[in-house]
């Protein structure tokens, strides 16, 4: 049997985090934009770190599993 929670939730979290579809952070006129569509290279990096940190967090700690089949 396989293992599919890491790769569901890199997806989610992938998808949910990406720069201006939710939130941005940093904005380009506030500190917190949502759903403006428009990212920056600092937004990017922000982003990314959330995205690394979220990860680690349900991978690590939380030891997400999700078994299909």
């Amino acid at each position: 049997m396989s293992d599919w929670g890491p790769i569901f939730v890199s997806l989610v979290l992938f998808v949910l985090l990406s720069p201006g579809l939710l939130f941005q952070v940093p904005g380009h006129h506030r500190c917190i934009e949502f759903g403006n569509l428009k990212t920056s290279g600092a937004s990017i990096f922000i982003h990314s770190l959330l995205y690394f940190g979220l990860v680690c967090v349900f991978l690590l700690a939380v030891k997400v599993h999700l078994h299909l089949g």
